[in-house]
């Protein structure tokens, strides 16, 4: 019982730290539309992992819970007046810009979470448990496809109503541009590389940079400020 409380303590503590955001942050606050989808996607993930909906419990706690808390740690560099990674800035620099939508900052967050913390999640779980990536694709597939169902959700509750949304709506464009499942393709891809070129240290380090500048330049598109 101690061991399995070992892991369960991690993901409470993430938890508590989104809602803690979640009551601190203006509802229209762009991290704030981010962080109350995120929130969902932890307290369901948790849910799923004490029903046993995840082969190896402890390995997917240890992933949801480095997966998190990238996105907190780059919450706590803009708090503490840091940069975070690239693929965070848009976010933080446009998260009050009244000609962004909501269902763009919770896409963009998405796009910046899927897009580059997942895959350094993977490895972190990988050096963890002292295994390779493919012993997590379960897992990661299963993460997968809860942030899939998610992003379906998002779409049907931000997305403006049929009388609004007009095939030359520009969110119409800018958001059909972007694919999850092309997203969790192109992660788990950068998870394999980046596990290859572990001991390789100089070209993990240009490869990660590398992917952090490219997810964040998709994000800088996503929240182009849009007209009324």
């Amino acid at each position: 019982m101690a061991q399995l409380e070992q892991f369960t303590t991690p993901v409470d503590a993430v938890v508590s730290r989104m809602r803690a955001l979640d009551a601190a942050l203006d509802a229209r606050d762009g991290v704030a539309v981010f962080n109350r989808v995120y929130l969902t996607v932890t307290e369901e993930t948790d849910r799923r992992l004490d029903s046993g909906r995840f082969p190896d419990r402890r390995v997917a706690l240890t992933l949801d819970v480095r997966f998190a808390e990238r996105y907190l740690s780059a919450v706590d560099a803009v708090t503490d007046g840091l940069r975070p990674p690239a693929c965070w800035r848009p976010l933080f620099q446009f998260r009050r810009h009244p000609g962004v939508r909501p269902l763009q900052f919770a896409l963009a967050g998405i796009n910046a979470h899927i897009g580059h913390d997942l895959a350094l999640a993977v490895v972190d779980a990988c050096r963890t448990w002292d295994c390779e990536p493919d012993e997590l694709e379960s897992e990661f597939d299963r993460v997968g496809d809860l942030l899939t169902a998610l992003e379906e959700r998002v779409r049907e509750d931000l997305m403006p109503g049929p009388d609004l949304l007009r095939i030359t709506d520009p969110l119409t464009h800018l958001l059909g541009a972007w694919s999850l499942e092309r997203a969790r393709d192109a992660t788990w891809a950068a998870a394999r590389a980046l596990w290859a070129l572990r001991e390789l240290p100089d070209l993990t380090v240009e490869f990660t940079d590398r992917l952090d500048a490219a997810v964040g330049f998709a994000g800088r598109m996503m929240l182009t400020p849009l007209p009324d």
